[in-house]
């Protein structure tokens, strides 16, 4: 996987294209992500946790890129990661060993990112 902001600069553009063209479509799909995300009796981290894990099966660099973010801003911890992609790597085997480490260095960017973003005090 490219570096996280490479892959989110490489589908910004044509996601809005692809938003102009079916905007009904992709408005469905955000309620969709935004119920399921929503906080219930699971925590949104360990939403987040799921669904990196789920992006990480699926060897979808976008998704590992965006739920990394999302985990970082739900306070998920490096170890949790860390673990969750071992599950992965357990349930997917070697494909899981490829893409659980390009989740932990997107996850290292986003909490990069974050830190940069919060003033020091």
């Amino acid at each position: 996987m490219q570096h996280s902001h490479d892959v989110r600069a490489e589908l910004r553009e044509p996601a809005l294209a692809l938003r102009a063209l079916i905007p009904d479509v992709l408005r469905g799909y955000v309620e969709l992500s935004r119920a399921a995300m929503a906080p219930g009796e699971l925590s949104v981290a360990t939403k987040e946790l799921l669904a990196l894990v789920i992006a990480v099966t699926r060897e979808c660099d976008g998704c590992i890129v965006s739920h990394t973010r999302s985990a970082v801003r739900a306070g998920v911890t490096r170890q949790a990661v860390a673990e969750a992609v071992g599950v992965a790597i357990m349930m997917n085997g070697g494909p899981a060993t490829v893409f659980g480490p390009r989740a932990l260095r997107a996850f290292d960017e986003a909490l990069e990112d974050a830190a940069r973003a919060t003033p020091a005090s």
